[in-house]
């Protein structure tokens, strides 16, 4: 199992919201075909298809936990894990 399905895992038990790496969960949302585009601190992921747009800040080298939620809620609702 590689580095980023672990991180997705991760993301969809939920378990540890508050240690998901910002530059990591920036890499997993690439990998899952979102193109991102940044404003100041504020990374901005979109995917045809998908209504949301995702907003991501650090907080120090982590994401921030909310955000963590709110792509997690995203995976989940377009079936985007695999």
């Amino acid at each position: 199992m590689g580095k980023y399905d672990k991180l997705l895992l991760q993301i969809l038990r939920g378990a540890s919201d508050a240690n998901i790496p910002f530059d990591d969960l920036c890499q997993l949302l690439h990998r899952l075909g979102f193109e991102e585009r940044t404003r100041g601190s504020h990374h901005i992921f979109r995917k045809q298809g998908i209504e949301e747009k995702i907003n991501l800040q650090r907080d120090s080298n982590k994401a921030k936990v909310y955000q963590v939620r709110q792509v997690r809620t995203i995976i989940l609702k377009y079936n985007l894990g695999g």
